[in-house]
């Protein structure tokens, strides 16, 4: 799997955070960054969940 964020789309609401620390991060500049683009499998219901969370969609989870 890999996590990408669509920065055009980011508000930095920071949910993904929440659901999904050590895979996203906020920064300065009030977005969402990933960490870890491809982490592995045990951690998906915990990335899938950020995804779900984010307000704007702005978080897409793709097989690889």
């Amino acid at each position: 799997m890999r996590i990408v964020v669509d920065h055009n789309l980011c508000e930095g609401n920071g949910r993904c955070v929440e659901a999904a620390p050590g895979i996203f991060e906020l920064r300065d500049d009030d977005r969402s960054y990933v960490l870890e683009e491809r982490p592995p499998a045990s951690l998906r219901g915990k990335v899938e969940l950020a995804a779900r969370l984010c307000p704007r969609q702005a978080i897409r989870v793709l097989d690889e």
